[in-house]
């Protein structure tokens, strides 16, 4: 990080604590230069910073001023789901949202694509023209079915900063963390199975539940410290649960990080019913606090978690490494991939794994931590700017996914459907939800750099939302079609 932009944060913090109040005048470019020690240029570069972040407002022959503020909206309650066994709807849905991804002229703000183009990146894309050069044939070749040994060691190293203590012998390399994540259901149920979900929860996992015809029960989730235990176990209880699918850290959507001790108490209780607990942790490296939170399989010690993770979302989507560590389940696990995708690409895992070992890994994952933090501070202050009134905003602990409440007679899908004409695009919230629940919500990216274009495509989509919530004062944005599709409205306070 740069002098000024060391500054500019730190100048952020002030203002977001209070130090310096709304419309109060900053201190002068020269008294700052002499009280950091830094030239006037770095401070002046400071102030730019905060100018395009909105934080403040250069008045000429007076200095610089706090911005004008609204308050920081409330989080979502605790989310109201239909608290019974569904199949999962809305593959239709998810595709438009994926098919989106390929129109570069779309802002997507409903990508779940991570910043590719940074200069950390750089020495991957050498290591893998130098793949390349090597001509090595067995580059060209199958490897283990469950992967480049050297990267299986590298994986279960980097483990050790979330509390877990495995070898590369308890490691199955994936075709990303999808792949990950639908081996170790397959692993675990049969079709006609009942899950357990956040609600929330990642689409991904809701149409991988679809496809193998397992059927999700969704329970109330938190924003801030997720799914809710008491809930789950009443479910426990009542209905043959065979698994339950958590992402307890950097979560997906809401980006809460669930406490150790809710971790503890979620990991006691599987083993109270017997149940595997199949952990997502995608994110967990991208989280904002350090040392970054310890694992749910790190407590574990009768083999019942399945740990799952890919470097999609710290690098890129696009080399298509994820892995999985089964315990317990590891010969089915082994099995599914085999009967699923076979082996795994052999380059990629040998430059990832070169990528790690040369310690441009640590580095690189250090930096988007502090990318995506001030991308989140720049973002929530215009969402603070733009966006209407009468809203709830999650916090999110890390990762790059915001998500967004709004009155329930809000259209999200409608919205997305107006979007288009603007070239904008969400991520509208029943997509989350196995019953399409959620029509109220949206969830919203803020993992691209922040630019002009990015503030412009906030305030268009700020005035959007505007405009539809004035509309749904008086009616409820619900298209026919959707309406004969069963239970699919409804945020926290809605039917249950």
């Amino acid at each position: 990080m740069t002098r000024y932009q060391y500054l500019a944060e730190l100048l952020a913090k002030r203002i977001e604590q209070g130090l310096y109040q709304s419309g109060e005048r900053l201190p002068s470019v020269r008294s700052l230069s002499v009280e950091h020690g830094v030239s006037i240029s770095t401070v002046q570069q400071a102030y730019h910073v905060l100018e395009e972040r909105q934080l403040i407002l250069p008045q000429a022959r007076s200095g610089y001023f706090v911005a004008p503020r609204k308050a920081l909206p409330p989080t979502p309650a605790l989310t109201t789901p239909v608290q019974r066994p569904v199949e999962v709807t809305q593959w239709s849905s998810v595709l438009d949202l994926l098919n989106t991804r390929q129109d570069r002229d779309t802002y997507a703000f409903g990508s779940g694509m991570p910043d590719v183009d940074q200069p950390t990146l750089k020495p991957l894309w050498r290591i893998i023209s130098k793949l390349g050069q090597r001509q090595d044939v067995e580059m060209l070749n199958y490897d283990s079915l469950n992967g480049v040994k050297a990267l299986r060691e590298q994986i279960a190293r980097l483990a050790i900063d979330s509390g877990c203590r495995f070898t590369a012998e308890e490691v199955v390399i994936t075709n990303g963390c999808h792949e990950a994540l639908s081996v170790s259901l397959r692993a675990v149920c049969q079709p006609g199975d009942i899950v357990a979900v956040e609600s929330p929860a990642y689409h991904g996992i809701m149409q991988t539940l679809r496809g193998f015809d397992i059927r999700a029960i969704e329970i109330p989730t938190d924003s801030q410290t997720g799914i809710s235990l008491e809930a789950l176990e009443l479910a426990l209880e009542q209905w043959p649960v065979k698994a339950v699918v958590v992402v307890p850290t950097c979560n997906n959507p809401l980006g809460f990080t669930m406490p150790e001790a809710r971790k503890r108490s979620l990991l006691a209780l599987a083993q109270r019913f017997d149940i595997a607990i199949i952990e997502d942790d995608i994110y967990g490296e991208l989280t904002y606090q350090y040392p970054r939170p310890v694992t749910i399989k790190s407590m574990d010690d009768d083999g019942r978690v399945l740990l799952c993770s890919a470097f999609s979302k710290t690098l890129a989507p696009g080399l298509r490494v994820g892995w999985v560590v089964p315990g317990r389940y590891f010969d089915r696990v082994l099995h599914m991939k085999y009967i699923v995708t076979g082996f795994s690409v052999t380059p990629t895992q040998v430059a990832v794994a070169e990528y790690i070992q040369e310690g441009h890994y640590a580095t690189h994952v250090r930096r988007m931590r502090h990318h995506y933090q001030r991308n989140l501070e720049a973002f929530t202050c215009l969402v603070r700017h733009y966006f209407p009134d009468g809203i709830c905003v999650s916090r999110p602990q890390g990762g790059f996914m915001m998500w967004i409440e709004l009155p329930e007679a809000f259209d999200a899908f409608h919205l997305n459907r107006e979007l288009k004409e603007a070239k904008l695009q969400i991520a509208p919230g029943s997509l989350f939800s196995a019953s399409g629940k959620y029509r109220n919500c949206l969830r919203l990216s803020y993992a691209q750099p922040f630019t002009e274009k990015t503030s412009r495509a906030l305030e268009l989509l700020g005035a959007a939302l505007s405009r539809a919530m004035a509309h749904c004062g008086s009616v409820l944005l619900t298209p026919p079609d959707e309406k004969k599709a069963g239970p699919a409205r409804g945020g926290r306070n809605g039917p249950g």
